[in-house]
Formats: C-alpha cells, structure tokens, sequence
C-alpha cells in the first residue's frame, strides 16, 4: 500500500517483481496493466487504485485479472481490446473477509465464499458497490466488473491453477 507517513497513496506491488505466475512476472502484468487499460499513464492507474482504496473495507485486497494482466482473451486468445477501444472489461476482485457482506445471497457462485461478477450480467448482486463501479467506468471508459472472493480462492485460482492476476492492494494469502 502506500506510504501512509506521507499521505500518498500508491498502488504498489503487493508481491516480488520477479515471481513468475502463470508464466508472467508482476512487473510484466503490471506494464501490461498500465499500458493496455490506462493507455500507459501511470497516475491515471494510480488514481484508480486510489479511488478503490477509499471505497473497500479496511484489511481488503484488490486484484486485477483477465486480459488486462494477459494481454489477451482466455476464451479465444483474441487481444485486449479486439472489438475496439474500450470494449475489453476491467475484472476487478476484492479479496477478504468483509467485501463479502456487499453481495446478496443469492449474488454467490459460492454462499459467502465467491461472488458472481458485480456487472452487465449481474447488475444487483451488491447495490452499495454499485457507486464505485460506475465511478472506475467513468474513469476508464470501459466496462469493471467487480466480484468478491476469500483469499484462498485467489490462491487456488492464480498459484494453483496458474491463472494471472496483479495485485493492486494489500496482499493475497498464501
């Protein structure tokens, strides 16, 4: 996080740059990050990691997955941003305890354990992130989903199963 001492607030790297995760190293994430969905302006990114900051519940983690860490589509391996400017999606997840609460019960893949994507397609699950959703569009001119999760299933999902994700805030658990 931050330098708190200062006032600044930074998105900075929760894990060692030279980890290999799903055959990519955090600094190429987060150059790819940078490059693809803020058009490689670093405020720009850190603005957006500021504005999530001030939104999510002390203790929360944010991770950034899909082809915004990749550079391309998991489903057809199409580029980010294929369909033209702005069409790609932000997968924003919040990792921890209390981000969970923001969803209805009936917003679960997995009750109080993983979210279905606050997005197009689930546009009720969580009403009180409803603000900051339509605050990070706003920002980056294209669609964010936001999905809630534990810190063991980004584990699973990202150590395990070798799926890529940058880390935004905090740190996810091993």
């Amino acid at each position: 996080m931050g330098d708190e001492s200062t006032g600044s607030l930074r998105a900075e790297p929760a894990r060692d740059e030279g980890v290999v995760q799903g055959d990519m190293t955090e600094a190429q994430k987060r150059d790819n990050v940078i490059r693809l969905a803020f058009g490689g302006d670093q405020r720009r990114f850190e603005a957006f990691c500021d504005l999530i900051r001030d939104a999510i519940p002390p203790g929360t983690s944010v991770v950034l997955r899909g082809s915004a860490v990749t550079g391309e589509r998991w489903k057809d391996g199409s580029p980010f941003d294929a369909d033209g400017p702005g069409t790609s999606d932000l997968d924003l997840t919040l990792v921890g305890d209390d981000v969970l609460g923001f969803y209805k019960l009936t917003g679960f893949y997995v009750p109080g354990v993983h979210s279905m994507p606050l997005g197009e397609d689930h546009p009720d699950i969580a009403p009180d992130l409803l603000p900051l959703r339509q605050r990070l569009m706003d920002m980056v001119g294209r669609p964010v989903n936001i999905q809630g999760t534990r810190d063991f299933v980004m584990y699973l999902r990202g150590d395990l199963l070798g799926q890529p994700y940058l880390t935004l805030i905090g740190s996810v658990a091993e």
